[in-house]
């Protein structure tokens, strides 16, 4: 009968063990059939998005792709009229307003030199072969920098605006962004919104 104890704790262990095991594997490798068809991008991967739809005129539809450490990617969505016209955007300017946003060089740590801007401030222009469209800020925050391959390569919003295609980052600040958030449609919802896939 005492030989009948350890066995049985043996028994269990060896069970426990294997319960821990299986839990590990199932957590380490997935099930295939819980895996998406394709890989996410690096922007679905490291991004929040958000759209800001029909900004300040219809048709004027932008992205924000929010990273974990609170800086902000602004773009045109897809559904951005300049996108839609025949020949799509032809040109990006930056001087707009009282500078040129393409001369501006933030520098340090404390980011000098970064200009504050509201959410309806303009960031550019972007032109099509027969309309010019400001492009606004849409979060309200610091202007870090703007991507100036644009002014010699306009046609990357064409061919990508959600990725080289973006038109500028923004730091705001985290005080802000639960309110300029509220404001924003989820990339379900702006799909839905448009009628897109």
């Amino acid at each position: 009968m005492g030989g009948a104890a350890p066995g049985m704790a043996a028994a269990a262990e060896e069970k426990e063990s294997g319960d821990r095991d299986s839990e590990l594997r199932r957590l380490i490798v997935p099930d295939l059939c819980d895996l998406p068809p394709a890989a996410p991008s690096a922007v679905e991967a490291n991004f929040v998005t958000y759209f800001a739809v029909d900004f300040l005129k219809p048709g004027h539809d932008q992205y924000i792709h929010r990273h974990a450490n609170g800086l902000c990617v602004v773009g045109l969505a897809a559904s951005h009229v300049a996108l839609k016209e025949e020949g799509g955007v032809t040109g990006v300017d930056f001087n707009v307003g009282r500078s040129d946003r393409s001369e501006m060089k933030v520098s340090g740590k404390r980011k000098r030199n970064a200009l504050h801007f509201e959410p309806n401030s303009a960031i550019c222009k972007v032109n099509t072969s027969s309309n010019s469209y400001v492009v606004r800020c849409c979060v309200k925050g610091s202007l870090l920098e703007v991507n100036e391959r644009l002014i010699k390569q306009p046609g990357l919003l064409n061919s990508s605006a959600d990725r080289e295609g973006f038109i500028a980052i923004i730091m705001p600040k985290p005080a802000d962004w639960p309110r300029l958030m509220a404001s924003f449609l989820s990339r379900e919802d702006y799909r839905s919104c448009r009628g897109l896939p």
